[in-house]
């Protein structure tokens, strides 16, 4: 609310701008992405797509990169976007492949013929790239691009093979500024310092003394400040928020400024951001003349706009906003006369407004139809604000019922009142993905990690955490505690977990160092590397082994390790330069889950808070996860195992169902919600009853950091590019029953595996209207009907008539067990 009210609209856009444009989920087609040459069939441009492995699993030059770097990866969006970001990624292979860019140059058009070599704020145009073939790396565009057309050039310092693969973010930036011509800026002598005031960024051509046929500073988002000589960039030149002129060096009264647009507008209000530091002879124009061409070809229309500026306080140095009414003239060409009040002119931004929606130099921001397409346009946008009142209405009703409800209940937590925040997971920034790699149940492959460095305005999180074997002790790694930005540190959700996300809807408990919980502090040496389980917005998860853990005498233990055998732990690590937020966060989710002592959920352990980075170390289970689990079994028959595959039993099946509900009535006991319920997110431990090959079944404990593994990123749906949400598992799919379905199933498919995420989406939709045309999940062939009729109570269109987990739980243990 607050950004909508007090915040500019061109701002805005700028800002939240910042959405996948289609590399990923395949929006782009292949024909529009095209390369200067490839490998083979199976490393074609159409494979560059970010975190996909179609192919040999990205595009890959036909030779070696050379310094130089003519290769080149070409996406169209055909039209123009203003882009915040790009992502960039190397070739895994199912671990096959190793090929990565360490550094790339940008180039972009507008128009697919003129070329433009993207450079950062300090005129840098190398991008660094990626440390290993299986991150992320997203590179923050400052200045933004305006393009039509975006290259990848990969570079190497040696000739060595490199593989690509990329996405693009942004927004679709509609009849927009195409260029202005303006004199070039000028250099003012401050007591010895020269204060360069010239169009630093300017993407186009200059020449006599003037700047045309680009874009730069005037509409890059950046408001200067009251004292021009501070920047609100860090190392830049003094004046580099500001285009100045000096009158006497310009030689005419006034700095002539004309605007390209694509089309024809009809212009309202121009408003123009100018410094009035008149202790140094710096003042606001005091008029400007406006003329309007309908076209290239058009003559001036006649008459001119003239318009004063009055100030109402012509000694006040503040920088200011000057808002000028320009009378809904017509133009695609504007070019405006701004007058001089004293020796220099500085302005920072220049925008227009038509009358519906915003019209703006800025970048990132949808521009005004013309006149025949204003009605379809007021019409959206009304429907568009209406759906968005009502889902905010619905979202505060629905919290406030749930804050009544929950706070009725009586919770174990006796010291702390419960108060449960409903909300939804928040994007990941860097992404661990390795395609969709089938681990072993083991765990056994070994990683180290590379080297973390520092890099301006990229997103890529600490690697070097934890020692693999035989390298170092924890405190003498490399590389730790380096200060790489978040990427929307801002929370949108009452807790954020370590992984990006708590899947846990917990109670809202405030933490300090000294008011956790008394956990064990466990020596950082003693935590052993095996595998990076993933990543997410605050943190790593690790799977991690505690060698002879019987001599931490302090340590508390979920169960009796056998002596010489390694204690199996995943470890929650919390970037070392995370925010204030996230580190409370941090320990608020160390102090809920100190609480949760259930044989069926996942316990913590122990903590190391003494310094940073923040870890928690928790249980893991021997054998993994359950979907990967059950998906490498078949069900056993009647007639008993005909072959060598590794089988489950209908028996084993119900046993380990019930576990899941006996969690997850200890969790409803005290009013939590787990958010991501699903055999991702479920353990499988050492048998408990019969021999594996004979259908047995095992131990099951409930989880919290499946979002944050690669592996099931098909599972969740992103929202235009920033929540994810598991929406095969929500409710009115209410989990549990989703849950037990995969169970069933064998996990041999992904739910409604026959419908796409929007078709999951519309389904959601018809068991909230509830007219009998919802589609539900089918029986599946060993589900007794008794037990389907279960599954179905749980997708129930009224949750007042959903089985409880105790019910679920006694119904499990004592009726399915005996179904046929």
């Amino acid at each position: 609310k607050i950004l909508v009210q007090k915040m500019p609209l061109y701002e805005f856009c700028l800002i939240f701008c910042r959405y996948a444009l289609g590399m990923e989920d395949g929006t782009i087609p292949d024909s529009d992405i095209t390369a200067s040459s490839a490998w083979s069939d199976s490393t074609e441009a159409k494979h560059g797509r970010l975190s996909t492995g179609e192919g040999d699993g990205a595009w890959c030059p036909a030779g070696p990169v050379f310094p130089s770097g003519s290769e080149y990866l070409q996406v169209d969006l055909r039209k123009l976007h203003f882009l915040s970001l790009v992502g960039t990624q190397g070739r895994h292979a199912d671990g096959l492949g190793r090929e990565f860019a360490r550094s790339y140059r940008l180039h972009y058009s507008r128009d697919g013929r003129h070329w433009i070599t993207w450079k950062d704020r300090w005129g840098q145009e190398v991008v660094s790239g990626n440390e290993n073939t299986y991150d992320v790396v997203l590179k923050d565009l400052g200045p933004p691009i305006i393009a039509r057309m975006v290259r990848f050039y990969p570079l190497a310092d040696r000739v060595m093979s490199v593989c690509l693969r990329v996405e693009l973010y942004g927004c679709v930036w509609k009849d927009g500024l195409k260029a202005y011509t303006a004199p070039v800026g000028h250099v003012m002598d401050l007591s010895d310092t020269p204060v360069y005031l010239n169009d630093s960024i300017y993407d186009g051509s200059k020449e006599a003394g003037v700047i045309f046929g680009g874009l730069g500073q005037l509409c890059d988002g950046v408001l200067g400040g009251n004292d021009f000589m501070e920047s609100k960039e860090l190392r830049v030149w003094p004046g580099y928020d500001y285009v100045g002129w000096n009158r006497e060096t310009l030689g005419q009264p006034t700095v002539d400024i004309e605007f390209h647009f694509e089309k024809t507008r009809v212009f309202h209000t121009m408003q123009v951001h100018s410094n009035h530091r008149h202790t140094q002879h710096v003042r606001v124009f005091n008029e400007v003349v406006c003329e309007f061409k309908a076209s290239l070809l058009s003559p001036w229309a006649e008459p001119a706009l003239s318009l004063q500026v009055p100030l109402s306080d012509l000694h006040d140095p503040s920088s200011r906003t000057i808002s000028l009414p320009l009378g809904g003239r017509p133009a695609q060409i504007l070019r405006c006369r701004f007058s001089f009040s004293d020796h220099w002119l500085l302005i920072s931004e220049i925008s227009f407004y038509s009358k519906f929606p915003a019209v703006t130099l800025r970048a990132g921001l949808p521009m005004a139809k013309d006149d025949s397409s204003n009605t379809a346009i007021l019409i959206g946008c009304l429907v568009g604000i209406i759906l968005l009142l009502l889902a905010v209405i619905a979202v505060i009703l629905w919290r406030q019922y749930w804050k009544k409800l929950l706070g009725k209940a009586q919770g174990s937590l006796s010291s702390d009142e419960l108060r449960v925040h409903l909300s939804v997971p928040s994007d990941n920034v860097v992404i661990n993905n390795t395609n969709t790699h089938t681990y072993s149940s083991r765990y056994q492959r070994i990683h180290t990690f590379p080297d973390d460095r520092d890099r301006e305005g990229e997103y890529q999180e600490p690697s070097t955490i934890l020692r693999p074997r035989g390298q170092p002790h924890y405190g003498e790694a490399s590389g730790v505690g380096g200060s790489v930005p978040h990427y929307a540190e801002a929370d949108i959700i009452s807790l954020q977990g370590v992984s990006g996300n708590n899947t846990y809807a917990v109670p809202a408990l405030s933490a300090t160092p000294t008011d956790c919980p008394l956990l064990p502090e466990l020596p950082r040496e003693r935590l052993i590397f095996k595998e990076k389980l993933g990543e997410g917005q605050f943190g790593e998860v690790h799977l991690c082994e505690i060698e002879n853990p019987q001599d931490l005498a302090n340590l508390e233990f979920p169960f009796n390790v056998r002596k010489g055998r390694p204690l199996l732990v995943a470890v929650k690590i919390l970037r070392p330069d995370a925010s204030k937020n996230a580190r409370n966060d941090f320990l608020k989710e160390v102090k809920i889950l100190s609480r949760l002592k259930d044989p069926n959920i996942i316990r913590l352990l122990g903590v190391c808070v003494s310094s940073d980075p923040l870890c928690m170390v928790t249980e893991y289970m021997e054998s993994g996860d359950l979907n990967q689990y059950l998906s490498h079994r078949v069900l056993l028959d009647k007639t008993g195992p005909s072959h060598n595959t590794p089988t489950i039993s209908y028996p084993a099946l119900i046993s380990m169902a019930s576990q899941i509900a006996s969690g997850m009535k200890f969790l409803s006991s005290l009013n939590f919600v787990h958010r991501d319920l699903a055999t991702r997110n479920c353990l499988v431990g050492g048998e408990r009853g019969e021999g594996e090959d004979r259908g047995g079944e095992r131990q099951i404990k409930i989880a919290d950091f499946g979002m944050s593994r690669n592996l099931y990123a098909g599972d969740y749906y992103r929202i235009q590019g920033r929540a994810v949400l598991p929406i095969r598992w929500m409710a009115w799919e209410s989990a549990f029953g989703v849950t037990l379905w995969e169970m069933l199933s064998v996990c041999q498919e992904q739910p409604y595996s026959h419908m796409t995420d929007e078709q999951v989406i519309d389904n959601a939709g018809e068991f909230f209207r509830d007219q009998g045309r919802q589609v539900y999940l089918s029986r599946p062939a060993v589900c007794p009907q008794g037990l389907y009729e279960l599954m179905l109570s749980c997708w129930n269109r009224d949750c007042k008539l959903r089985p409880s987990f105790a019910y679920i739980h006694s119904f499990l243990t004592e009726d399915a067990m005996n179904m046929v």
